[in-house]
């Protein structure tokens, strides 16, 4: 048994990596507007960095957070956003590929559709806030070797957290057809969420940020171990991951036994 476990662990592996390689090779297609999309996404970031800085400077702090605890936080938030467009570019995409239709051709493939129909396609933009949390990073006071490998897990564990919210929201449309409009609302609450410190919010909604908009997990609880240097919360993080992706994964396999096909042939190579 725990050789065929580990047998479709290490299969799984080889897919999502054929995924990206082809998903990268794609976008490396056109160079130009990879490069510019990259660049333009980073410069976005860093001009509401320049907003919380001129705040902060004027204000003495927002919630508790000094500037630095702000950028610790827009760095992991912008790291784990963006890998989890990088690796899983459907994410947002699952509620209008379910409402036309399309989910036929992951279907009839051997691995398993919530995996292969999210990794089938990668996000441009999303490299540079990928890439922009490391930038950040580095150009913060004290940049280690091990301040480094912690900030990489916790986005790591943020962009599980990120995905399996996200994929969660669109599947809403299995069951209430159209969705966009309140995927996009929980999309948008959940990102906004997570950017700002959690002291700001009205304590009776906290409860939130811990359940159905887990910003608590990308950027609250990450943020505190990455001040402490705490790694004894790693691993409880990806715990808490592992329940969101699986409430996903299940939400998506319920939603599939309302999936109408759109008798559509496709293929994909």
């Amino acid at each position: 048994m725990d050789l065929s476990i580990r047998g479709r662990a290490r299969a799984y592996a080889t897919f999502l990596g054929a995924s990206f390689s082809a998903n990268l090779k794609s976008v490396l297609e056109y160079r130009a507007n990879f490069l510019l999309q990259v660049f333009g996404m980073m410069l976005n970031n860093a001009a509401f960095a320049l907003f919380w800085g001129i705040l902060i400077d004027r204000t003495g702090g927002i919630g508790g957070y000094s500037f630095e605890d702000v950028m610790v936080v827009w760095a992991l938030v912008s790291t784990a956003f963006g890998l989890a467009h990088v690796v899983a570019g459907n994410v947002r995409s699952l509620g209008d590929i379910a409402v036309r239709g399309e989910l036929d051709v992951y279907l009839l493939q051997p691995k398993d559709a919530f995996v292969n129909v999210l990794c089938s396609r990668t996000v441009v933009s999303a490299w540079g806030d990928f890439l922009y949390g490391y930038l950040v990073l580095c150009l913060l006071p004290g940049l280690s070797a091990g301040r480094l490998l912690l900030f990489s897990l916790l986005a790591a564990e943020g962009a599980l957290v990120f995905a399996a919210a996200f994929a969660a929201a669109e599947c809403l449309a299995f069951f209430l057809g159209n969705s966009r409009s309140l995927s996009e609302a929980l999309h948008e609450f959940l990102l906004s969420f997570s950017l700002y410190p959690e002291k700001v919010f009205d304590p009776g909604m906290r409860w939130a940020f811990y359940t159905i908009l887990p910003s608590g997990f990308i950027a609250f609880v990450p943020l505190a171990a990455f001040k402490a240097m705490d790694w004894g919360l790693v691993p409880i993080l990806f715990l808490v991951a592992a329940a969101y992706m699986a409430a996903s994964y299940a939400l998506f396999r319920a939603g599939l036994r309302r999936y109408e096909s759109g008798n559509q042939m496709g293929t994909r190579l």
